[in-house]
């Protein structure tokens, strides 16, 4: 077995181990493949199979949307096309290699630890994602040993999925959408950035085996070691990286950068990262892929259920409370994606304030950033996938989304809280005077080093009190100083309003690198983090001379030093080394351990603790002290914060007995002696007195020769921090711009589509506002409104028509409160007429906002009409007067029109019957025989019968042939019967003039194809 090792590794055992990120060159033998299909997707299948060898070693799993209450016959329809084993899954059914499973109908299925699950589903019918469900837990299970593939269907299952896989260092293979007989699944998960390779589905599966030949071994962080040789090739890449697309990922953690760029040299069937090197550099598109691959984004509507639970409930009402008299709250998610996290926050805002229901108003101004354009663009858009159901719940749905193309769009009022913009975190300006910042699942990303500049960034973005929420995984790190964690598991924390910090902040020019030159700015201090004019030194020395009068500190919940009061030198010391200003590492023999014991206490339960008769180690000897521990709940900007206080105690005094007597000269000798000594002790007192008053006015002077330079250097710092606060409203402003230009031409170019649109259709139409006022009008209205451009926003009063129509304005008033359309042909002076059709005019969110009137000229149609109705009239009167019968019947000799049949008979009242219905039974016989021919035969029937009527009988000269209809078909039967009992004694000698005008008649009928239809008395042949 060949292997190429990237880096060398000690063995493990006897028989040795594997090399560190080698490469294995024959298949893997516990490949999991979870394959999504749906419509067409048996076929695709079929296809699929064709390329699996019996003996691949991997797993197929098969999840299809099925019919819960029919039965499954895909097994044995799968089972034909393999000679691998196709298994219909039971529950807790072991995976085993070169096996397939196929899911049985109305079932859910999930993977733990390598063995199928099958649940109930929690809806029976209705949207189900069956696919997104398996494929999420495979990711979960198999990590970077999973795999997905998404064949032909409809909808787009399979995407959130997908998108687990690839955030567990998976692998997604997406059948080509040309080669799908169904394309919704693959396109969708193609759009979505997901696929790895695109191929039909007959090539899928030989791609999959050549990605696990070249798969990299399963390896654990910790065993991550790269050789020189590697850690220089990853070294170019980055380089690579930074010069293509402006982002610098050497931040990024080595682990994150070596997995991903091991995914794509699997893909390429490469054996070592230098010969990805040079495929990289040979092939530009590439890098692009690289880099979307490094940027795949984890993110999804309401992620982590618990955290936004704790949002709703606690953070968005603190932010509230914070201002009671309204406010607009300003919020920043960074690597936002493709917006779902953004969305989330304007949703749980909008039922936060509908729940609580402020007297004051607040609003929510969003700002949303990501590195990759294409997600930002994606989340301008506000357009998600129908599988977003699954995370969305039907009442929010309903609430903040309308449907569009078979997917939904976030609603107008959440997409306008928020503003999309590119941004790099760590290179641009970033966004201030923030309420809340939500970065979650970044941190773990980044080198430490990044994340500890990155903190104090934070602290300068938010306002004091502001909140930081992160991601489950992440913490702040050793920034405590700067930020308070809120009680719970959730990541969220405060800004603390002062701090012991006074090491500048990097801001993202000197996050790389550049030279400072200035734009360091410091951190500000603990009094201008504050509002009013009140320091730290003024509040404590306040407090101090209300209550205490000693020598005190005043330090952090982790014993930080932030100020100290009075005299401490007998009770701290500084420690040797590096500099420390923790109280429990200056604190003096004696001190530091009661200190230490009672401090977490009184953090804990927020009260006071007294410390009394410690012996503490001084200079001149052992010191009696008491010490008291305070937590500090008030004033505000000291909450939390812990006051040390000293007391000194006198010490006792030791009794010395009288000595005896001294006799004589001896005794004065020793009282003068005492009496020039206590003058001596009177002077030094006196010079040191003398000296300690200069100590005190030099260290006076001193003092305010450091305020000076203080107040210089805040005034430095607050010009500092000026500069920044302008630069990142330039930047917002930028943003706001760039979001605005983006929006103005999407609103240009669909004014020019719904323009030419109008021109288009040819119909005149005219817009107007709710005052009846010209808004917007197309070419062709000019023919009847003498408009001109300069016209819009002129009343409709004032306007000149060449119609006949005076009541136009009225009715358009009429439509506007009554919202029902009306419709009314008008003519005008010249003889043209239209169809005047006046509609209300309603906005996308479903606002009336004016009336829409159209004119369709209708002249052809009016003298079509006027030339019908005269020859209509023309042919009735000619009928009328004649001693002529008119008939036409259908298929089953059913009268559908008829004249003059009978003198008593009305033609109406022969509609729908027979000639046996209303004629003697001969002459029905007579007449159907003849009608019936002239059917049977599709041939005209013209002959002369008889009809006896009341005793006499009379002649006629009959006339019958078929009716067809367009196409020739035979639908029935037309003819005319003319009286000729007058003439019949004269019939042999001339051919009377009925007969001839008969024959006339049917001339003329056969020159025609199909006589079609006569509105009133007219021949009506259907």
């Amino acid at each position: 077995m060949k292997k190429t090792s990237t880096t060398p590794r000690k063995q493990a055992s006897q028989s040795g181990a594997a090399p560190a990120h080698a490469f294995d060159t024959r298949p893997a033998a516990s490949a999991i493949v979870g394959i999504g299909a749906s419509a067409g997707g048996l076929e695709a299948l079929e296809l699929f199979l064709s390329g699996v060898p019996a003996d691949s070693g991997m797993a197929l799993i098969v999840v299809q949307h099925l019919d819960p209450e029919h039965k499954n016959i895909m097994v044995e329809l799968l089972q034909r096309g393999t000679s691998m084993p196709v298994v219909e899954i039971s529950d807790r059914l072991r995976v085993e290699p070169n096996h397939m499973y196929v899911i049985p109908p109305n079932r859910d299925l999930s993977i733990l630890h390598g063995v199928l699950h099958l649940l109930e589903p929690a809806e029976p019918r209705g949207l189900r994602l069956p696919i997104d469900y398996f494929l999420r837990s495979l990711a979960a299970d198999q990590q970077a040993n999973s795999i997905a593939v998404i064949l032909s269907g409809m909808g787009s299952d399979g995407s959130l999925g997908s998108r687990a896989i690839k955030e567990s260092g998976g692998a997604v293979f997406v059948q080509d959408p040309e080669s799908a007989k169904f394309d919704g699944m693959p396109r969708s998960a193609i759009e979505a950035g997901l696929a790895d390779v695109i191929a039909p589905a007959n090539e899928l599966a030989s791609r999959i085996l050549d990605y696990r030949r070249h798969a990299p071994l399963p390896l654990s962080p910790p065993e991550l070691s790269l050789s020189d040789a590697d850690g220089s090739a990853l070294e170019k890449i980055v380089v690579i990286l930074r010069a293509q697309s402006g982002h610098d990922f050497s931040f990024y953690k080595k682990t994150t950068l070596y997995r991903r760029i091991e995914r794509r040299m699997g893909l390429h069937q490469l054996a070592s990262i230098a010969d990805y090197v040079r495929y990289v550099r040979e092939n530009p598109h590439e890098t692009q892929l690289l880099f979307k691959e490094l940027l795949i984004g984890v993110t999804s509507f309401f992620r982590d259920p618990p955290v936004w639970e704790q949002i709703e409930a606690d953070v968005i009402p603190a932010m509230l409370a914070a201002h009671p008299q309204g406010a607009a709250l300003r919020a920043w998610t960074p690597a936002c994606s493709t917006g779902e996290e953004a969305y989330s926050l304007a949703i749980a805002f909008r039922e936060t304030l509908e729940r609580l229901k402020p007297e004051s108003r607040f609003t929510l101004q969003i700002f949303a950033t990501d590195l990759d354009s294409d997600a930002i663009d994606r989340a301008r858009a506000g357009e998600f996938p129908g599988t977003i159901a699954s995370e969305v719940s039907e009442a929010r749905l309903r609430r903040y989304f309308v449907q569009h193309n078979g997917g939904f769009r976030v609603a107008k009022e959440i997409r306008d809280m928020i503003t999309f913009a590119p941004q790099n975190l760590v290179m641009d300006p970033p966004f201030t005077r923030l309420d809340l910042l939500t970065c979650r699942n970044l941190l773990i990303y980044l080198e430490a080093d990044l994340q500890k500049k990155l903190m104090p960034l934070f602290h300068y973005s938010l306002r004091p009190g502001g909140l930081l929420v992160l991601g489950s995984a992440e913490t702040v790190g050793a920034a405590s100083d700067l930020f308070a964690a809120w009680p719970g598991k959730t990541r969220i924390y405060q800004r603390r309003e002062s701090s012991p910090r006074t090491e500048p902040v990097d801001f993202p020019a000197s996050i790389y690198g550049r030279a400072r030159k200035g734009l360091a700015v410091q951190v500000p201090s603990a009094g201008a983090a504050q509002t009013g004019s009140a320091s730290v030194q003024n509040m404590i020395d306040s407090l101090l001379q209300q209550r205490f009068s000693p020598a005190a500190v005043l330090t952090t919940d982790k014993g930080d030093i932030i100020y100290i009061s009075g005299k401490t030198g007998k009770y701290l010391e500084p420690p040797v080394g590096k500099a420390n200003l923790n109280i429990f590492a200056m604190a003096r023999e004696g001190l530091s351990g009661a200190l230490n014991e009672v401090f977490a206490r009184v953090v804990r339960e927020q009260g006071s603790q007294l410390l009394k008769g410690l012996r503490v180690g001084g200079n001149d000897g052992a010191l009696t002290v008491n010490v008291e521990v305070h937590s500090l709940q008030e004033p505000a900007p000291l909450s939390g914060m812990v006051l040390i206080v000293f007391f000194d105690q006198p010490a006792a005094r030791a009794k010395t007995s009288r000595k005896g007597q001294l006799a004589g000269a001896e005794a004065e000798r020793m009282d003068a002696m005492a009496q020039e000594m206590q003058q001596s002790r009177g002077e030094l007192q006196r010079a040191r007195e003398e000296m300690q008053t200069s100590q005190e006015e030099l260290k006076s002077t001193n003092e305010e020769l450091q305020s000076t330079n203080e107040e210089l250097q805040s005034t430095n710092e607050e010009l500092t921090t000026s500069k920044e606060e302008m630069q990142s409203m330039n930047e917002e402003l930028q943003t706001v711009n760039h979001e605005l230009s983006a929006k103005l031409d999407e609103l240009s170019q669909a004014s020019d589509d719904m323009k030419n649109l109008l021109n288009s259709t040819d119909i005149a139409t005219l817009f107007l506002d709710e005052q009846m006022c010209v808004r917007r009008f197309t070419n062709r209205i000019t023919g009847i409104f003498k408009l001109i451009p300069g016209d819009a926003g002129r009343p409709i009063t004032d306007l000149v028509s060449t119609l006949n129509y005076p009541a136009l304005a009225e009715d358009a008033r009429e439509v506007l409160n009554s919202l029902v359309f009306r419709e009314v042909q008008v003519s005008a002076p010249d003889g043209r007429w239209f169809t005047v059709r006046i509609m209300p005019y309603r906005t996308q969110d479903n606002r009336i906002d004016g009336v829409v009137i159209t004119f369709i000229d209708i002249s052809s149609s009016k003298t079509l009409e006027r030339a019908l109705r005269l020859s209509d009239e023309r042919f009735r009167i000619a009928i009328e007067h004649a001693p002529l019968t008119v008939f036409s019947q259908d298929h089953e000799l059913r009268y559908t029109w008829v004249h003059n049949l009978q003198p008593q008979l009305r033609s109406g009242d022969a509609i729908g019957k027979t000639d046996a219905d209303l004629l003697p039974p001969d002459d029905a016989a007579r007449l159907t025989r003849l009608k019936r021919q002239a059917l049977d035969q599709g041939l005209s029937v013209h002959t002369e019968t008889t009809a006896l009527l009341h005793g006499t009988m009379h002649y006629y000269d009959f006339y019958a042939e078929p009716a067809r209809d367009h196409a020739g078909a035979i639908i029935g039967v037309s003819g005319m019967a003319w009286e000729i009992t007058e003439q019949k004694p004269s019939r042999r000698a001339t051919m009377p003039a009925p007969l001839s005008a008969s024959r006339a008649w049917r001339g003329k009928s056969r020159s025609k194809s199909a006589p079609s239809r006569v509105s009133g008395n007219c021949w009506n042949i259907r």
